[in-house]
């Protein structure tokens, strides 16, 4: 690997562990603003997440050759635990060249004075590997430690399901990193994308729903030129379960609550065959135009997007839409074998405030459905305070909901899953995100 595509793995992880910030996004500014080649890119983002995924677990095995970890410069401590991937983790770099990229790396951002201890650090790492101390199964840390996830989220996941299925969730890893596009139904017929996937370098294979694909070897796929003129769109199965469940229909009046970036609100669009109208709300101007921009793309001309507050009650819409979709802001707990870094950005008392802020949006998006009409709540979240507990809580409150069956194009294999409030999806035992569900219907 590259000094440059060192310097750009630190520079992101610097930035998702002291700043808060995203690591696919960050990883996305960083190599737009450096000339790497693909193969650096992929080292240096494959380096990143795999830090990002086990930290607590490199840091558990740094503490042991470390006094005080914590009163190390940021910057020390993210080489320190980059190189201890490498070393403990990866088999692609031998660990010699590891610890003189790391001291390079110390010299190279003006820590000359710390090459020392961070040769010392990683030289006893490397003695040391195949004898160290890990966490006992009946330690207090043992899955915290092992499966590299914050104590409080291990114990909520452990809190919520049964002791074997948590640790499936918890140690879940997605083996097969794939992006998932499904065609615009509008633009493209079946032929047509076949045709097209055919055509491309890409390695497709079938998703699990209808004109789903799953593509691998694709470089920035959202600059293809099919993809620009609207022929297929990206997005996870999941996501579409949600959408399939509402089961939107020609000429429907239907309401995205949380619509940005769109994904949702297009493919219900679609599902209309461009008929009827699609409201889409999002509380954040510039996320909005991410709507405006996908339906222009995709040519889709029944959506009315709009800057909305959805927990603010606006009474002209009382009882005036056929359907309802609200996929609530959540936790993401469902997608962190994708996104690592949600683990650590969560806290306790930021998923209290989604919990209350969920509750409310159910109250009041499901004024806007019509009787008979079909109200879904929708998370990708694991968590059952944030799913089930929320429908439970609603429906004991609002006797004129009642949940509903789901559709009968509802895939089989997903809906066996349905509970007593809902159906939870999980990604080790589903094949897609760990999305929750559940339809309800007004009487």
């Amino acid at each position: 690997m590259s000094q440059d595509a060192r310097q750009a793995a630190l520079l992101v992880l610097n930035r998702v562990l002291s700043d808060g910030a995203y690591a696919s996004l960050s990883l996305d500014e960083v190599f737009s603003n450096m000339r790497l080649i693909q193969k650096d890119k992929r080292l240096a983002a494959v380096i990143v997440y795999k830090t990002v995924e086990d930290l607590l677990k490199l840091d558990y095995a740094l503490g042991k050759f470390l006094q005080d970890a914590e009163a190390l410069n940021g910057k020390i401590r993210n080489i320190l635990r980059l190189s201890a991937c490498q070393i403990l983790l990866m088999d692609k770099i031998p660990d010699f060249a590891a610890v003189n990229e790391a001291v390079e790396l110390t010299r190279a951002n003006g820590f000359e004075e710390m090459t020392g201890l961070v040769n010392g650090v990683l030289r006893s790492l490397i003695r040391s590997k195949d004898d160290l101390a890990w966490p006992e199964p009946d330690s207090p840390d043992y899955v915290s430690v092992t499966y590299s996830i914050p104590q409080w989220l291990a114990d909520t996941i452990m809190s919520g399901y049964p002791k074997d299925v948590a640790e499936q969730i918890i140690a879940y890893r997605n083996p097969d990193h794939v992006t998932t596009i499904r065609r615009n139904r509008v633009l493209t017929s079946k032929e047509e994308i076949r045709a097209l996937l055919d055509k491309k370098v890409w390695e497709v294979k079938d998703g699990q729903l209808e004109d789903v694909f799953y593509v691998k070897g694709a470089s920035d796929i959202a600059k293809d030129t099919d993809f620009l003129a609207g022929r297929f769109s990206i997005q996870g199965e999941g996501s579409m379960l949600s959408v399939l469940a509402l089961s939107p229909e020609v000429g429907m009046t239907v309401l995205d609550c949380c619509a940005a970036p769109g994904g949702k609100t297009c493919y219900m669009a679609e599902l209309m065959q461009n008929t009827g109208r699609v409201h889409a709300w999002d509380v954040h101007e510039h996320r909005v135009d991410l709507i405006y921009a996908q339906a222009e793309r995709l040519r889709l001309y029944n959506i009315r997007p709009a800057v909305r507050d959805s927990s603010v009650y606006l009474k002209r819409f009382d009882q005036t839409m056929d359907a309802v979709l609200l996929d609530a802001p959540c936790s993401g707990t469902g997608v962190m074998d994708n996104k690592p870094d949600i683990k650590y950005r969560l806290t306790a008392e930021g998923l209290a405030e989604l919990v209350t802020l969920q509750a409310q949006l159910l109250e009041t998006n499901a004024r806007y459905v019509k009787s008979g009409g079909i109200l879904v709540y929708s998370t990708c979240s694991i968590l059952p305070q944030e799913n089930e507990e929320q429908i439970k809580a609603f429906l004991s409150a609002h006797p004129e909901f009642v949940l509903d069956e789901l559709p009968a194009s509802f895939p089989e294999r997903f809906a066996q899953h349905q509970g007593d409030h809902g159906i939870q999806l999980l990604p080790h035992r589903d094949g897609v995100e760990g999305f929750f569900i559940a339809r309800l219907k007004r009487k």
